[in-house]
């Protein structure tokens, strides 16, 4: 892995790691709207694992996987910032998707199923099903862009469940994160598997989808309507 001179190998970690960039690009590509290209991301995660080559110090203790597994990451984000990767299509998706939750919701006093959800809307469960998919991609937001303003708000101001205040001393706040779990807990149980699968077990939709025996289209539109579930709930936490 390293030259003579202690510096790590270019081809050998390119040969070593390149699986992983691919994973990391999988997980991502998952939650994002189609119109992002998956060797879009693969090529900007090579670039961050470049960087994290030339950046590594073999003294620091961390392990050189784990260094590089957040260069790779954030350069894919850096990419998905600097690109307009999230159509008003989508925004407009996911709200109206929170806003059929909430009415059948608060009218059932339960969580409320697809098909209620859809009958709130007006639609019908196929319709519903393909609003899902459409409003893949909202879900990924990215806490560095508060400049990217247009006339509908700064990217945090668009995409957060609650705008205002400061995201980090929320999520830092013990008390969100032990309403956020009960939240997690009161999903229907197939999206709670699919979300503790996702984000626990690090595994992407299509390994979802052959565990639980379904499409990963299907997988998709699950985690798009749990997620909008537990924005729901949680934009008017305090």
């Amino acid at each position: 892995m390293y030259t003579a001179q202690g510096t790590l190998d270019r081809e050998s970690a390119i040969d070593r790691y390149g699986s992983m960039v691919r994973r990391i690009a999988s997980q991502l590509i998952g939650r994002l709207p189609a119109n992002v290209e998956f060797d879009d991301l693969v090529q900007a995660g090579m670039i961050g694992l470049f960087d994290a080559m030339k950046r590594y110090e073999t003294d620091r203790g961390a392990q050189f996987e784990t260094f590089a597994t957040q260069r790779v990451r954030g350069a894919m984000l850096d990419e998905l910032r600097g690109a307009d990767w999230l159509p008003r299509s989508v925004r407009r998706s996911q709200r109206t998707i929170e806003s059929g939750i909430h009415r059948a919701e608060q009218r059932l006093g339960r969580a409320a199923s697809e098909s209620e959800i859809a009958g709130e809307l007006g639609l019908g469960l196929e319709e519903y099903q393909h609003l899902l998919a459409d409003a893949r991609g909202a879900q990924l937001v990215h806490i560095d862009d508060h400049d990217d303003a247009d006339e509908e708000g700064s990217f945090v101001e668009r995409t957060l469940a609650a705008p205002g205040g400061d995201p980090f001393e929320v999520l830092g706040d013990v008390r969100f994160r032990h309403a956020l779990a009960a939240a997690i807990e009161r999903l229907p149980e197939r999206e709670r598997l699919v979300m503790g699968m996702y984000y626990e077990q690090d595994m992407n939709l299509k390994e979802i989808g052959a565990v639980l025996g379904v499409t990963e289209s299907r997988i998709s539109q699950l985690h798009s309507q749990a997620v909008a579930r537990l924005r729901t709930q949680m934009k008017h936490w305090t």
